[in-house]
């Protein structure tokens, strides 16, 4: 049995109920392929339950930097017999099923490995998983000593014997994962392992974590909901590392207002949180907005509305990250595509709150924070960080009218004036005011930032002629996927514009639109929120959508085929 892989990739499926240790072994491979020189790209898909259901992990093993999940499966590893069922649709005549009979029965096409048995023998049912780890190694001819060295480091704080009881279900997979390739029973097209000792192997959530810190994050304040937790738990783990202050609030409510305190007293903070939870933060954005108190907001996007697909991805909270809170003032939202940029958003939000005193979004979704794949190893470039605050004197006014609209802003401490903030519309001193003048014109300050903030942010990514018949535009995590499904049409008259700073807009954003004959809008939500918000602010419609909501991310085979039918409608 040959499986029909492309030259340069191989997709892999493990699957099993959650309790499976499914995630356990993605950690696993991952790292030990990624020690083994393989370009790695894996993403997962769970279930919102503790025990039961169909978790899944999907990895792709590439000779070529991959950024981007695959719809096909070359090798399907199942460890429950929903399994099959389950990921039904992505399995071809090709896809390749080495499991156990005693749990999946006697299906077509199946190499059976004995995976239950073994692992009773062993002492516990769970180690078939780590069976399933070896195999998959042995298949693509990783050395064992990698794997036997990696499993040993992973679980020396669980004691000799289970350190002993995994190595030994590994070498029985991987045994049985090199017969079947020295038979032939089951053979991929070589992968090239290359030199990747300076890449690093991480996920979104370590991404944004480590930005974070890069960019001088002092505080984190939250309330957990899936799937902006990680953040908070990742810099927990590290707290001690770098002096950070890491509190679990009471509530959503406590967490943004802390994060404002801090701020306030000279630190910087961020809150990390998903959308049902950031709806009970909307009134302390509105009080950054009226205080000009930088803030720092994670928000990773999962499908709602209500608690809706928790462990799901979806790009359907644009809308509610542009409009949350009462009245009008500016606020900044980015929507990192990648890893790397992951790490330089995240660094750089902290600047331009800090710079400009206003709320910063960073946009995510599942999808991304839980992606993995080596890249590489983040860069602290050096750059001027500017002094965003002052030493205050005796006639210091918090909210005094400057030519660029940013008033200097003070700590309280911090020299000899007093620094004075309030929620209600307030003079340049911080003391409330009803003076309807006075109220026009700070309205007018708050708002004259957006001007200077479009100058400030980075220029949207170009990929094609500018000058093009067709042109695809996309923003977040959505971005890398478009960009391969772009590159495997292969046509010269089709570009790509992917979008991380989503508001305010790029400035040469309507150019790009107006220099091409049709546009196509590429989002995962039902609406085409970025696409309406760039109707609202150039005028431009786009001329077709491709648009996916069941709680899953785009592959790149089903772009090609989205992109063909828009590109054959003349």
């Amino acid at each position: 049995m040959t499986a029909s892989s492309a030259v340069h990739d191989i997709s892999i499926v493990l699957a099993g109920e959650a309790g499976q240790g499914i995630q356990t072994i993605e950690q696993l491979l991952t790292r030990i392929l990624k020690l083994a020189g393989f370009h790695i790209h894996a993403t997962k898909e769970y279930m919102s339950r503790v025990r039961g259901g169909t978790n899944s992990t999907s990895i792709r093993v590439s000779s070529r930097p991959v950024q981007a999940p695959l719809r096909r499966i070359d090798l399907l590893v199942p460890l429950d017999d929903k399994v099959i069922p389950h990921l039904q649709y992505r399995l071809t005549e090709e896809t390749i099923i080495a499991g156990d009979r005693e749990v999946v029965g006697d299906i077509p096409r199946l190499q059976h490995v004995p995976l239950m048995q073994p692992a009773r023998e062993i002492g516990n049912e769970m180690y078939a998983n780590t069976m399933a780890l070896g195999l998959i190694l042995g298949l693509l001819a990783v050395d064992a000593g990698v794997m036997e060295q990696d499993l040993g480091s992973r679980f020396a704080g669980k004691g000799e014997e289970v350190v002993a009881n995994n190595i030994r279900a590994a070498r029985l997979g991987h045994d049985r994962g090199r017969e079947l390739r020295e038979s032939g029973a089951i053979r991929f097209a070589e992968i090239a392992a290359h030199d990747n000792g300076n890449e690093i192997m991480v996920n979104g959530t370590e991404a944004i974590a480590m930005g974070a810190i890069a960019g001088g994050c002092q505080c984190i304040t939250s309330y957990p909901m899936t799937p902006g937790t990680g953040v908070i738990t990742f810099m927990a783990q590290h707290q001690h590392d770098f002096g950070l202050l890491v509190e679990q609030a009471e509530d959503e409510i406590a967490a943004i207002n802390m994060a404002l305190g801090a701020w306030y007293a000279g630190s910087r903070a961020m809150v990390t949180t998903s959308g049902g939870g950031f709806a009970l933060m909307t009134e302390g954005v509105s009080l950054a907005g009226m205080l000009e108190m930088p803030v720092v907001i994670h928000l990773a996007q999962r499908p709602g509305p209500a608690t809706g697909l928790p462990t799901r991805t979806e790009q359907g909270d644009l809308d509610l990250a542009l409009y949350a809170g009462h009245g009008e003032f500016p606020r900044i939202i980015l929507a990192p595509a990648s890893l790397q940029g992951a790490f330089a958003i995240s660094r750089q939000a902290f600047d331009l709150a800090d710079q400009y005193q206003v709320p910063v979004f960073i946009l995510t979704d599942q999808y991304l924070v839980d992606t993995y794949y080596n890249t590489a190893a983040f860069t602290l470039e050096p750059r001027q960080t500017g002094r965003f605050t002052v030493e205050t004197a005796e006639d210091y006014r918090r909210h005094r009218f400057t030519p660029d609209n940013i008033s200097p802003r003070g700590i309280p401490g911090r020299g000899q004036g007093l620094v004075g903030v309030d929620s209600d519309e307030h003079d340049e001193e911080g003391h409330i005011t009803e003076d309807l003048e006075l109220r026009v014109k700070m309205v007018d300050k708050r708002l004259g930032k957006l001007a200077r903030i479009k100058e400030a942010l980075p220029a949207a990514s170009l990929e094609g002629p500018e000058h093009c018949r067709w042109l695809v535009v996309s923003w977040g995590s959505t971005c890398p996927i478009v960009r391969e499904a772009v590159a495997l049409l292969g046509r010269a008259d089709l570009a790509q514009l992917a979008i991380q700073q989503v508001y305010p807009l790029p400035a040469e954003l309507h150019r790009y639109l107006a220099a091409a004959e049709q546009t196509i809008m590429v989002e995962s939500n039902a609406t085409s929120q970025l696409g309406r918000l760039i109707l609202r602010e150039t005028g431009h419609r786009f001329h077709q959508a491709i648009l996916k909501y069941n709680g899953l991310s785009f592959t790149v085979e089903e772009l090609v085929d989205e992109l063909q039918k828009c590109l054959s409608v003349s």
